[in-house]
């Protein structure tokens, strides 16, 4: 794969909804095209010394983080990682190591779905309960998760080079 992925451009302008919005999924496009185009091999081919820091683990990581904030969290419905995640904390990047990468891929691209149309129900500053008496909004999981994606899409930017020698922001 070396052409340039059609990925939504931030917005330069708009509301703070907008621009938030634009750039998680400006970034959360790059994972998909750093993903793209891999056979399962490659996405499972551990390059750095942590086994589990791979294309398909991360993916799986990343499918997780968007299930848990906005889902979990946000919409408040059942953790169904929860008990997977309590035997072992990185039970995700475990499964995804066992996933085909375009299952992984639409996997991902379906979580992020999801998670859309929850924030757009939502208004940036609703608060839901949140570890017990606490509470978060709206405005901190969607700016967590730009920071998160944002995160891992370096990481996958490294992983993809190493593998096939793709760059590109």
């Amino acid at each position: 794969m070396t052409d340039e992925p059609k990925r939504p451009e931030p917005p330069l302008t708009g509301d703070e909804r907008t621009q938030l919005n634009g750039f998680l999924d400006f970034l959360r496009a790059t994972v998909v095209w750093k993903c793209s185009g891999l056979t399962d091999e490659q996405a499972r081919r551990p390059l750095v010394p942590s086994e589990l820091t791979t294309v398909a683990g991360l993916l799986g990581h990343l499918t997780l983080v968007e299930q848990y904030w906005f889902n979990v969290v946000l919409n408040e419905q059942e953790d169904v990682w929860k008990e997977a995640l309590e035997a072992d904390p990185d039970a995700e990047f475990r499964v995804a190591m066992q996933t085909p990468i375009e299952q992984l891929i639409a996997a991902y691209e379906a979580e992020c779905e999801r998670s859309r149309k929850v924030v757009e129900a939502m208004g940036l500053d609703d608060e839901v309960p949140f570890r017990g008496d606490r509470k978060v909004n709206v405005r901190f999981v969607v700016a967590h998760m730009i920071e998160e994606t944002g995160r891992h899409a370096g990481h996958l930017d490294l992983l993809r080079e190493l593998t096939d020698g793709l760059t590109g922001e």
